[in-house]
């Protein structure tokens, strides 16, 4: 554990064995679990025919505005929309966004914006887990983020055979809670670490720094050849195979480091994305699920703003309009939108009114009553608004949509039935998603 950053760092060895294990489906999980998993699966057989494949969920981490993005509100004043006071339409007739996006304006025909979420926590690490579970807390169980379900549907239990686990998380987890909750580590998403906009994208345990794959590949046989105990010990079944099974996840982590390698992309791509962490993140999120990953989260930090709001939206709003703009037009020209389900959002909103006071300075709090949601293909229809909030963007004035009717529309776009039990070692009859009172569980508007 690297405790200086607060995350686990992943040797050579350790990818090599969670490589093999996740491909050969032999991961060490609680019995109880494993029995669990296999008992359900009559159960959890997907219910209607399929219409995405993939998902890349883009985790906004702090809560960006509803205000400054994709619910503007002009006519509220200046200590409600501060300088951002000038939204602009899009290529879809009566939609107006956020004026630092103009790029995703021109993409409107492609996404729907939910302007009425909610669900009235303000505090970080509860509202991550309502948004990315759709289950409240203290229920006795922690449960499995929406990642972590589409594992357990999606992995190599069921078809998936990828080289690369088929829950990536780019470039780091959430940390707020344990992703694959109930359901075990085998459910957890494989954090990649490093930079991909980097010269080169190291990847925990996979691309190394500094370090070629000749020179990696001369390492590996320089240690083959120092190993006499292994050499005496040729003959024996039990070492051919644990020498296959090393020779097996080496070449499988070679042909990995090539799906994360983003020079093979042309400059004029990389620079199309944006020369930054999140858009080469966006980059590498396409090439993935082009490859046939089914879940990937890109974890896009500082959206936190207590301080200087406008300032960090100058920065971060055009980043978020340059990648993800430019991954919607991509995903469409390549074939995949109609199959690959795009979201967008952070655990809460912020404050519609404006603090500018010291030690403030313009900035705006965690704000759960009401916030704003993207979402795109796999099933999802384009240039359609769901819902409203008043005059300021204080209270949800139409149509409310709690985590659990998102999340149950992502989950039925896969072709599972959000009402399915899921296993866990206590038997108990827990749904994927729980019905919401006052919530119609899904998004028939754009479904």
């Amino acid at each position: 554990m690297d405790e200086s950053r607060g995350r686990t760092t992943l040797s050579r060895r350790d990818v090599l064995l969670r490589l093999w294990t996740w491909g050969t489906g032999l991961a060490v999980i609680d019995p109880r679990i494993a029995r669990a998993v296999d008992s359900a699966k009559t159960v959890l057989k997907p219910t209607r025919k399929a219409q995405a494949r993939s998902v890349i969920q883009i985790w906004l981490s702090g809560g960006p505005s509803h205000l400054d993005t994709f619910d503007p509100k002009p006519n509220a004043g200046s200590d409600y929309c501060g300088p951002l006071n000038k939204p602009i339409s899009t290529n879809v007739a009566g939609i107006q966004i956020g004026e630092l996006l103009p790029l995703l304006a021109q993409q409107a025909d492609k996404y729907s914006i939910v302007r009425s979420m909610t669900h009235g926590v303000n505090a970080h690490e509860t509202a991550s887990y309502l948004v990315q579970t759709g289950h409240n807390p203290g229920e006795g169980l922690v449960y499995p983020c929406l990642g972590a379900v589409v594992t357990l549907f999606r992995g190599y239990d069921h078809g998936y055979q990828g080289l690369v686990p088929p829950y990536i998380a780019l470039t780091t987890p959430l940390g707020r809670f344990s992703e694959a909750g109930f359901l075990g580590e085998q459910y957890a998403p494989f954090a990649t670490g490093g930079d991909p906009n980097q010269k080169r994208f190291t990847v925990e345990g996979i691309v190394s720094e500094g370090l070629t794959d000749r020179r990696s590949h001369g390492r590996r046989e320089l240690v083959r050849s120092l190993d006499t105990f292994g050499k005496t010990m040729s003959d024996n079944p039990y070492f051919r195979r644990v020498d296959e099974c090393e020779r097996k996840a080496d070449e499988t982590v070679a042909k990995a480091a090539k799906l994360f390698d983003l020079s093979q992309e042309t400059n004029e791509t990389r620079e199309r994305y944006g020369r930054n962490t999140f858009g080469q993140s966006c980059l590498a999120a396409r090439r993935l699920v082009e490859y046939g990953v089914p879940y990937v989260i890109i974890n896009s930090p500082g959206w936190d703003t207590h301080k200087q709001h406008f300032q960090i939206m100058r920065q971060k709003l055009p980043q978020l309009d340059q990648g993800l703009a430019n991954l919607l037009s991509d995903l469409a020209a390549r074939g995949l939108l109609s199959s690959t389900i795009v979201w967008c959002c952070g655990e809460f909103g912020r404050t519609p009114k404006i603090d500018w006071q010291p030690p403030w300075n313009g900035g705006r709090g965690h704000f759960g009553h009401c916030f704003s949601a993207l979402v795109a293909g796999g099933g999802f229809a384009g240039g359609h608004v769901i819902g409203a909030t008043d005059a300021r963007g204080e209270e949800v004035a139409q149509r409310p949509v709690y985590p659990q009717d998102l999340l149950g529309s992502i989950i039925r776009l896969l072709g599972v039935d959000p009402s399915g039990i899921l296993p866990n070692d206590r038997g108990l009859s827990v749904q994927v998603m729980p019905a919401k009172e006052g919530g119609r569980g899904r998004l028939d508007e754009i479904m």
